[in-house]
């Protein structure tokens, strides 16, 4: 074996031992002193080391002599104080030897010697120093080496077999060392172990009904045994399970957790510090139940009636019966003055009541149970004839159904009814053990001779009594039961209700599992025993079954079922007209079942080559299951062209078609069988349905086809992008290099088509108008084959596109504004762009603007406005706009007050004045060329007319210089005209001339290049020729 140790804490192993070792156990040196360590052990073979053991529990290093030298003073108040023999010691300085060197524990490959620490011990930390020598020679040397030993305790590993050594010990501190100890007596290695022998003499004995009493003799050498390991076999099973996982010092064990009323046989191994022994012989066979003790004491003696010469004696039974029922009791009497005890009855009662002849005026009756101690006298009764008017007191109190918040108490009515007849009884109840403070449980007396008691209080103990009453009064209380406390044991169960495989009404209950065989009885209302011929019973291991043979309203009532012999295991439940009428329900549908349907119904399906699967799934049904499929009240089975599947495993019936035809149509019934259960399941497929499954069937077989070759995995389609743009669509699959694609509206070609890689086909229109609507067809084709998909842009697909566009472009209107112009306000607004199937209007204050002379709305491609000529104080108030695009109206609103109207509105005037200016300003009408060009000597004659409000001045400008009327030049004027003459002109007459109008509103000049050329020149190639 190698040990390995761990430190708590640091995860680090450590090898304990450098050789490995034989035998089970080792000293282990070196520990660190208040420290926890946890250790395993790996075993070693010839292959090498195994895998390490199960880790043991931590465990602290601790000196074992601190106790003795620690003293606990008790002084005032509780206090304590306590002393430490070092806090005595403080003058020993240099230590004293230790004493008693000894040996013990020997094995045949180390010595573990130990002695005692010296005595006084000192206040320092004491450590010791192990020498030793051969015995008879005085040659001591160091045998702990560099180990420093803290405890009295020390193993010596490397000693020589067949040598004798003597042993002493040096004290430690750090004053110095002491002398040496009184060497130990000579002591040598010892004889090997050997594996220990096996126990013997196994028995099993009876103890409880889980449990037995093991017992075994030890083997006659019983050195180096640490124990024992057990080990059980339930009779007729091959497997031996371990019982105890340390081993087990004693020689008898008992052993739990077995099954009441099986057989077992046990054997024992002997666990030796070598190893284990082999295995015992085996025990004899026995029988898991309650060993049979001798019941406990009858109890509650009580005088139920006397008649002068005969007295009526009752008594509670036994609380426990001993593992046995009680056969029957035997009675003693003597008299009061008396102390001898004479025999009642020879025989054995077995009722627990007894009627016998009394010869004596007084006399008191114990009794006990058979094979029990004697019931101590508890009073003396007088043997007096009764004649009281009130009955006498009830007996036989029991109690059942024990719960946290209620019981069931359960009581024998008087055998003395008093004078009259019994009328009802009255239930008491006292809290506690000896409390007398009795309180009644019921308002008015019942009449039965049960009482369900609730309203107790979890974990509190009662008593009860009962008193009876006739029309004389309460009569005498009964005794009270033995003290109770309210509380539901954990393996209670209480009494079910439900209908079995062959819906038959039954009631069950199950004792808890410790109880692996029961008697168990049924009662109705507690006393009245069940009618053989309405109900039988059932019992098996810890549960029984009472079965209702026709359950009916004669049946209903409160059921108790209890355990023969332990009364205290019980329950009830009351049978109910509800419960009858649920159950009967759940009765005829398990006498008559349904097969259920896991599916909805007949579903029908269509596959993508286009052939018809008519299928439903009920619940799984057997291998006997039958299927009968009709058609148009006609049985049917598989053909050629319909073939039938019934898989009974998973409830699946399907009915294919390859290819579905009008002979097909018509009632399909599913008719089941599976024992006794059975159903039945009709899909009506005619008339509309029929038509539509064999068109979508068709529709899917040329699908089908279609997809031979290049298709459209999605057809034209359109969507209207944010920008209001219209986008045609489609993708096509399955193409190769030879695959080509055309686009055609209304039978021509359009080529601005963009191909993208993934398939996907688009044509774009930036803006739509009345144009865009047609028929477009996209028609790809190769070798392989032709697919084609058309998209009628037309009548209402058209107007839901219009629709669309006009509810983007309603949705792309900016937010409403004004602009000022000459003639008043323009209110408008931006969009991506207008179409004229938007329907617009204007409002003003909620109400919509008519034309009329101040109002003018107006469009374009992108705006939408209205004018407000001339606008008045009258104009200010909330603007909207309202856009409807076929199904919704979408709205701009514009709140023209307060600032916004001054601004506009000083804007708007200030433009009119200067639209005014600008119109009577002073302009030339008729103007100028360019350039002039004329010859030396020749007379020029420039004319210009002007306008204006009022007539305009006119002035006529050489090089920015007014020329005036002299020599050669001559001006003249004459409403809105005005003309330059020069005349005989040369060339310094060359040069740039102006004329220059204005008036108040504003002017203009007029430039014009004169250009004079000698005879025989030619004139400037610019030059207006004059």
């Amino acid at each position: 074996m190698s040990l390995i140790l761990c430190e708590l804490g640091t995860g680090k192993w450590e090898r304990c031992n450098e050789l490995v070792q034989m035998l089970c156990h080792y000293p282990v040196m070196g520990l660190k002193e208040n420290t926890m360590y946890q250790f395993r052990v790996c075993a070693v073979n010839q292959a090498g080391v195994g895998r390490p053991s199960k880790l043991s529990n931590p465990i602290v290093t601790s000196d074992p002599m601190e106790p003795s030298r620690t003293m606990v003073v008790k002084v005032d108040r509780g206090r304590e104080i306590v002393i430490t023999k070092d806090q005595l010691e403080s003058q020993i300085r240099v230590p004293f030897s230790p004493t008693d060197v000894r040996v013990c524990e020997l094995s045949d490959t180390y010595v573990v010697m130990c002695w005692t620490e010296p005595d006084p011990r000192g206040k320092e930390p004491l450590t010791y120093f192990v020498e030793r020598s051969i015995a008879g020679k005085e040659s001591w040397h160091l045998a702990s080496l560099d180990m420093t030993i803290s405890a009295t305790r020390f193993a010596a590993f490397d000693l020589q077999k067949g040598m004798a050594y003597c042993f002493r010990v040096r004290s430690v501190n750090k004053y110095g060392i002491s002398d040496p100890s009184e060497p130990s007596q000579p002591v040598s290695l010892g004889e090997a172990l050997g594996v220990p022998a096996a126990p013997h003499c196994v028995q099993a004995i009876k103890d409880t009904e889980r449990s037995i009493l093991l017992m075994w003799k030890e083997p006659k050498n019983t050195e180096g045994i640490l124990g024992y390991y057990l080990y059980s076999n339930e009779l007729g099973s091959s497997e031996w399970k371990t019982i105890n996982n340390k081993p087990v010092s004693s020689t008898r064990f008992s052993v739990h957790g077995l099954r009441t009323n099986k057989q077992y046989v046990f054997r024992v191994k002997s666990v030796g510090r070598a190893g284990n022994s082999r295995y015992s012989e085996e025990s004899e066979p026995i029988l898991v139940q309650p060993a049979k003790l001798a019941p406990s004491a009858p109890s509650a003696i009580s005088l139920l009636h006397c008649t002068g010469t005969e007295m009526m004696i009752g008594w509670r039974a036994p609380v426990n019966n001993g593992g046995d029922p009680v056969h029957g009791y035997y009675l003693d009497q003597r008299e009061k003055s008396q102390s001898t005890w004479s025999e009642v009855n020879v025989k054995p009662v077995k009722e627990r009541v007894y009627t016998g002849v009394i010869t004596s005026s007084v006399s008191s009756q114990p009794t006990w149970s058979e094979s029990a101690n004697r019931l101590d006298l508890v009073r003396a009764f007088l043997c007096e004839r009764w004649t009281m008017p009130e009955p006498g007191c009830p007996y036989d109190l029991e109690l059942r159904e024990v719960r946290q918040e209620s019981l069931v108490l359960l009581w024998a009515e008087p055998l003395y009814q008093g004078q009259s007849q019994i009328t009802g009884y009255v239930v008491e109840i006292s809290e506690g053990v000896e409390s007398e403070d009795w309180t009644s449980v019921t308002q008015e007396p019942i009449i039965d001779t049960y009482l369900k008691v609730s309203g107790l209080q979890a974990g509190q103990t009662y008593r009860l009594r009962v008193c009876a009453t006739n029309s004389a009064g309460v009569g005498r209380p009964s005794l009270p039961t033995d003290p109770i406390t309210a509380q539901t044991d954990s393996a209670t169960r209480e009494v079910e209700i439900g209908v079995d495989n062959d819906g038959f009404i039954f009631l069950s209950f199950e004792a808890p599992e410790t109880l692996d065989q029961i008697q168990c009885e049924w009662k109705k209302n507690y006393r009245q025993a069940i009618d053989a011929g309405r109900a039988h019973m059932e019992t098996k291991q810890n549960k029984s079954v009472l079965t209702f043979s026709a359950a009916a309203e004669e049946d209903l009532g409160l059921y108790t079922a209890e355990v023969i012999d332990k009364p205290d295991i019980s329950s009830s439940f009351n049978f109910t007209a509800e419960d009858l009428e649920r159950l009967m329900e759940l009765s005829w549908h398990i006498r008559n079942p349904l097969i259920a349907l896991r599916s909805e119904g007949w579903q029908v399906d269509v596959s993508e080559q286009g052939s018809v699967r008519l299928w439903l799934q009920t619940e799984p049904l057997s291998n006997a299951a039958e299927l009968h499929m009709i058609l148009n009240d006609r049985e049917i089975s598989s053909t050629p062209a319909r073939k039938i599947n019934f898989d009974k495993a998973n409830g699946l019936v399907e009915i294919l078609f390859d290819q579905l035809s009008k002979e097909d149509e018509g009632s399909y019934t599913a008719q089941f069988k599976d024992g006794r259960a059975k159903n039945q399941f009709t899909l009506v497929l005619v008339d509309e349905k029929f038509r539509q499954t064999l068109a979508k069937s068709a529709a899917k077989r040329r699908d089908w086809k279609r997809r031979s070759g290049p298709y459209f995995e999605e057809f034209l389609s359109w969507t209207v992008t944010d920008d209001c743009e219209l986008i045609m669509k489609c993708k096509v699959t399955n193409m190769n290099k030879d695959t080509k694609m055309k686009w055609f509206k209304d039978g021509v070609e359009i080529t601005q088509v963009v191909n993208e890689p993934s398939g996907v086909f688009t044509f774009t229109v930036p803006q739509v108008t009345k144009k865009e609507a047609g028929m477009y067809k996209a028609v790809v084709a190769d070798g392989r084959g032709e697919d084609e998909s058309i998209l009628e842009l037309t009548d209402n697909e058209f107007e839901r596109l219009m629709r669309c566009l006009s509810r983007n472009c309603a949705l792309s209107a900016g937010p409403m504004r004004i602009q000022s112009t000459a003639a008043g306000f323009k209110l408008y607004c931006s969009l991506k762009y207008y179409l004229s199937y938007m329907k617009t209007s204007w409002h003003f204050k909620e109400r919509r603007i008519d034309l009329d002379e101040r109002t003018k709305p107006g469009s374009s491609m992108q705006k939408l406005w209205i004018e407000i000529f001339n606008p008045t104080e009258n104009d200010k108030g909330k603007y909207t706009l309202e856009m409807f695009d076929g199904q919704e109206t979408h709205r701009r609103s514009l709140d023209l007050s307060g600032q916004a109207f001054a601004d506009a509105l000083l804007e708007y005037q200030r433009l009119k004045q200067v639209e005014i200016a600008e119109k009577n300003r002073a302009r030339v009408t008729k103007g100028l060329p360019d350039v002039v060009a004329i010859m030396e000597g020749k007379s020029l004659c420039l004319t210009c007319f002007a306008e204006g409000d009022p007539m305009p001045e006119m002035f006529w400008l050489k090089n920015d210089r007014e020329i005036v009327s002299v020599g050669r030049f001559s001006v003249a004027r004459d409403n809105g005209c005005t003309t330059l003459t020069i005349l005989s002109v040369c060339m310094e007459d060359s040069g740039n001339y102006s004329v220059f109008v204005r008036n108040t509103h504003g002017s203009q000049t007029v430039n014009v290049t004169v250009s004079v050329y000698k005879h025989g020149e030619k004139p400037r190639a610019d030059a207006l020729e004059m």
